[in-house]
Protein backbone atom coordinates (compact mmCIF):
# COMPACT_ATOMS: atom_id res chain seq x y z
CA UNK A 1 0.00 0.00 0.00
CA UNK A 2 1.61 3.21 -1.15
CA UNK A 3 2.31 5.71 1.61
CA UNK A 4 1.99 3.18 4.42
CA UNK A 5 5.02 2.46 6.59
CA UNK A 6 6.18 -1.02 7.50
CA UNK A 7 5.28 -0.25 11.15
CA UNK A 8 1.68 0.43 10.10
CA UNK A 9 1.61 -2.86 8.20
CA UNK A 10 2.93 -4.91 11.16
CA UNK A 11 -0.50 -5.49 12.82
CA UNK A 12 -1.99 -6.51 9.49
CA UNK A 13 0.93 -8.75 8.62
CA UNK A 14 0.94 -10.40 12.06
CA UNK A 15 -2.53 -11.76 11.33
CA UNK A 16 -1.38 -13.42 8.10
CA UNK A 17 -1.80 -17.14 8.53
CA UNK A 18 -0.89 -18.34 5.06
CA UNK A 19 2.89 -18.24 5.57
CA UNK A 20 4.26 -21.19 7.55
CA UNK A 21 7.21 -19.13 8.79
CA UNK A 22 5.26 -15.91 9.41
CA UNK A 23 8.35 -14.10 8.24
CA UNK A 24 7.92 -10.93 6.22
CA UNK A 25 10.37 -10.20 3.43
CA UNK A 26 10.40 -6.46 4.04
CA UNK A 27 12.73 -5.83 1.10
CA UNK A 28 10.27 -7.47 -1.31
CA UNK A 29 7.25 -5.78 0.27
CA UNK A 30 9.00 -2.40 0.11
CA UNK A 31 10.10 -2.98 -3.50
CA UNK A 32 6.58 -3.89 -4.63
CA UNK A 33 4.99 -1.17 -2.49
CA UNK A 34 6.96 1.46 -4.39
CA UNK A 35 5.86 0.08 -7.76
CA UNK A 36 2.14 -0.38 -7.26
CA UNK A 37 0.33 2.40 -9.14
CA UNK A 38 -1.75 4.85 -7.16
CA UNK A 39 -5.30 3.80 -6.36
CA UNK A 40 -6.90 6.17 -8.89
CA UNK A 41 -4.90 4.70 -11.76
CA UNK A 42 -5.81 1.15 -10.70
CA UNK A 43 -9.49 2.12 -10.64
CA UNK A 44 -9.16 3.50 -14.17
CA UNK A 45 -7.51 0.25 -15.25
CA UNK A 46 -10.31 -1.77 -13.63
CA UNK A 47 -12.87 0.31 -15.54
CA UNK A 48 -11.10 -0.46 -18.82
CA UNK A 49 -11.01 -4.17 -18.02
CA UNK A 50 -14.74 -4.06 -17.19
CA UNK A 51 -15.36 -2.96 -20.76
CA UNK A 52 -13.47 -6.05 -21.92
CA UNK A 53 -15.74 -8.17 -19.71
CA UNK A 54 -18.65 -8.26 -22.14
CA UNK A 55 -18.81 -10.66 -25.09
CA UNK A 56 -20.58 -8.22 -27.39
CA UNK A 57 -18.04 -5.48 -26.76
CA UNK A 58 -15.20 -7.95 -27.29
CA UNK A 59 -16.68 -9.00 -30.62
CA UNK A 60 -16.94 -5.35 -31.65
CA UNK A 61 -13.37 -4.66 -30.53
CA UNK A 62 -12.05 -7.73 -32.31
CA UNK A 63 -13.83 -6.70 -35.51
CA UNK A 64 -12.40 -3.20 -35.24
CA UNK A 65 -8.94 -4.63 -34.61
CA UNK A 66 -9.22 -6.19 -38.07
CA UNK A 67 -10.69 -3.23 -39.93
CA UNK A 68 -12.33 0.15 -39.59
CA UNK A 69 -16.10 -0.38 -39.86
CA UNK A 70 -19.35 1.55 -39.87
CA UNK A 71 -22.28 0.65 -37.60
CA UNK A 72 -24.19 -1.04 -40.45
CA UNK A 73 -21.22 -3.29 -41.21
CA UNK A 74 -20.85 -4.19 -37.53
CA UNK A 75 -24.59 -4.96 -37.29
CA UNK A 76 -24.36 -7.29 -40.29
CA UNK A 77 -21.24 -8.99 -38.99
CA UNK A 78 -22.51 -9.47 -35.45
CA UNK A 79 -26.14 -10.08 -36.47
CA UNK A 80 -27.32 -7.44 -34.03
CA UNK A 81 -29.69 -4.50 -34.22
CA UNK A 82 -28.29 -1.02 -34.74
CA UNK A 83 -29.37 0.45 -31.36
CA UNK A 84 -27.54 -2.31 -29.46
CA UNK A 85 -24.33 -1.87 -31.45
CA UNK A 86 -24.53 1.92 -31.24
CA UNK A 87 -24.97 1.73 -27.47
CA UNK A 88 -21.83 -0.38 -27.09
CA UNK A 89 -19.88 1.88 -29.44
CA UNK A 90 -20.94 4.89 -27.37
CA UNK A 91 -19.59 3.24 -24.18
CA UNK A 92 -16.35 2.28 -25.88
CA UNK A 93 -15.93 5.74 -27.36
CA UNK A 94 -16.51 7.43 -23.99
CA UNK A 95 -13.75 5.26 -22.53
CA UNK A 96 -11.47 6.23 -25.45
CA UNK A 97 -11.17 2.63 -26.57
CA UNK A 98 -12.65 3.37 -29.99
CA UNK A 99 -12.70 6.50 -32.10
CA UNK A 100 -14.69 7.53 -35.14
CA UNK A 101 -14.35 9.56 -38.29
CA UNK A 102 -16.97 10.85 -40.67
CA UNK A 103 -16.85 10.35 -44.42
CA UNK A 104 -19.88 12.14 -45.84
CA UNK A 105 -22.90 10.59 -44.11
CA UNK A 106 -21.03 7.50 -42.93
CA UNK A 107 -19.28 7.29 -39.56
CA UNK A 108 -16.46 4.78 -39.40
CA UNK A 109 -15.22 3.32 -36.12
CA UNK A 110 -11.75 2.03 -35.32
CA UNK A 111 -9.67 1.24 -32.26
CA UNK A 112 -8.42 4.37 -30.54
CA UNK A 113 -4.82 3.16 -30.53
CA UNK A 114 -2.66 0.09 -30.88
CA UNK A 115 -2.68 -0.59 -27.11
CA UNK A 116 -6.20 -1.99 -27.43
CA UNK A 117 -5.15 -4.36 -30.21
CA UNK A 118 -2.20 -5.51 -28.09
CA UNK A 119 -4.49 -6.16 -25.09
CA UNK A 120 -6.82 -8.23 -27.26
CA UNK A 121 -3.95 -10.22 -28.74
CA UNK A 122 -2.30 -10.83 -25.36
CA UNK A 123 -5.60 -11.98 -23.92
CA UNK A 124 -6.16 -14.37 -26.82
CA UNK A 125 -2.62 -15.73 -26.47
CA UNK A 126 -3.40 -16.51 -22.85
CA UNK A 127 -6.73 -18.14 -23.76
CA UNK A 128 -4.98 -20.35 -26.31
CA UNK A 129 -2.24 -21.23 -23.82
CA UNK A 130 -4.60 -22.27 -21.01
CA UNK A 131 -6.90 -24.07 -23.45
CA UNK A 132 -4.27 -26.65 -24.39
Amino acid sequence: VKGVSMQQLDPVLDTATTCATKGIHTDIVSYVQNRIPESGKLIQLADIFKLFGDGTRLRILWALSESEMCVCDLCALLQMKQPAVSHQLKNLKQARIVKNRRDGKVIYYSLDDDHIRKLLNLGMEHVKEIGQ
